[in-house]
């Protein structure tokens, strides 16, 4: 099992993803010490505008209308969206969902030192992020506040320090849509991600089976995977299988958890649990300064978000050191597909959708709350 996973993770160094054929990311690369937004729009349909709206994804997920009332999620990300709020009113407004805005309470927006001026300059594609993070968290969690944490860069100190910022902010979960490949430096920003009480979630990446992403990869972390979710003529009315880009791995850098079991990786396995962001079936996202509008965009930036929103409409927050409570309870189990860079990844849970835990998408995705 060590050869295969070994000559698994040579071959993904090596060949390009193959989900690059089909998608497009919405930031561009980062440098050393930055992370990349992991927001994707399909290029083969350019920005559709018919994605899957809230009441779709409480379907497929089986989720409550309400709930969360007393929960804040929090979503850190990089630079000003000058049109988040106004964009925001407009996606919940369009889909009937109750207001969230700074007059009534519910929405608030602070830079990383946790205050509402002077705020950080635009970063390009961020802005798109910023739409989706906050969407897609109240497409799960419509009573939820929502408190919008923007770095003044995309450096992972800025980030980093955001995150602590919502954490001292009251902020019960907090959702982290971005990344970098794992490395020695890791370990020095692991602090960030850690705070007991507080719910972490972070997208697992968009890279398929690699060398896996930070954040993500910290113990102390939920690791939002990704599935292609479709509409289907059976009694979930709803088929899902492993996204092509949604990431994986196994740690080099993170020790195993005691609360993971699967054979193959000795170190940390990224994903815990997973949800929609194949970006050719993603949610509806409204947004005006790039987009102009609405588009279905994907990527685990989605996934992770609506995780958060999940975990705040269970209301158990503070059982969330780590993911652990994910792998006991009841979840939608995703069998199919893979998110290999060759053809066959030999069938390997690590790159493959397979009965029980796997790599992509972890123990699977909602199954209502009884596993939150």
């Amino acid at each position: 099992m060590k050869r295969i996973l070994a000559v698994l993770l040579l071959l993904a160094a090596f060949v390009p993803s193959v989900a690059s054929a089909a998608s497009r990311d919405i930031c561009g690369p980062a440098a050393p010490g930055f992370a990349r937004c992991y927001a994707k729009v399909d290029s083969r349909a350019s920005l559709r505008a018919n994605g899957y709206s809230p009441a779709d994804l409480r379907s497929a997920y089986r989720l409550p209308g309400t709930g969360g009332a007393s929960e804040t999620i929090a979503i850190v990300d990089a630079g000003d969206a000058p049109t988040a709020e106004a964009d925001l009113a407009v996606y919940r407004q369009t889909y009937g969902l109750p207001p969230c805005t700074t007059a009534n309470g519910c929405f608030r927006k602070v830079n990383q030192r946790g205050q509402t001026a002077p705020l950080p300059p635009r970063r390009g594609g961020w802005q798109v992020e910023i739409a989706l993070d906050l969407d897609l968290a109240s497409a799960a969690c419509s009573e939820c506040r929502i408190l919008l944490v923007e770095g003044d860069d995309a450096s992972f100190e800025a980030l980093g320090t955001s995150v602590d910022t919502a954490v001292k902010l009251g902020a019960t979960i907090v959702s982290n849509s971005y990344g970098a490949p794992e490395s020695r430096r890791s370990a020095e920003l692991a602090g960030h991600y850690r705070h007991p009480g507080v719910a972490i979630v972070a997208s697992s990446g968009d890279g398929g089976f690699a060398t896996p992403n930070f954040p993500a990869v910290y113990s102390s972390v939920i690791a939002v995977g990704g599935t292609s979710l479709s509409k289907a003529d059976n009694a979930r009315g709803w088929t899902e299988s492993v996204w092509q880009g949604a990431s994986s791995g196994c740690s080099a850098w993170v020790a195993k958890p005691a609360w993971q079991k699967d054979p193959n990786c000795p170190g940390r396995t990224v994903a815990d649990v997973a949800a929609v962001a194949d970006p050719a079936t993603g949610p509806a996202v409204y947004e005006t300064a790039i987009l102009r509008g609405w588009a279905a965009i994907g990527g685990t930036s989605a996934s992770a978000p609506f995780i958060a929103g999940v975990i705040a409409l269970a209301g158990h927050h503070g059982q969330y050191p780590d993911a652990s409570r994910l792998y006991s309870g009841k979840l939608n189990d995703v069998v199919g597909g893979n998110n290999a860079q060759f053809e066959e990844c030999g069938g390997d849970y690590l790159c493959t959708g397979v009965p029980g835990y796997d790599g992509p998408t972890g123990n699977g995705t909602p199954d209502g709350l009884a596993a939150f």
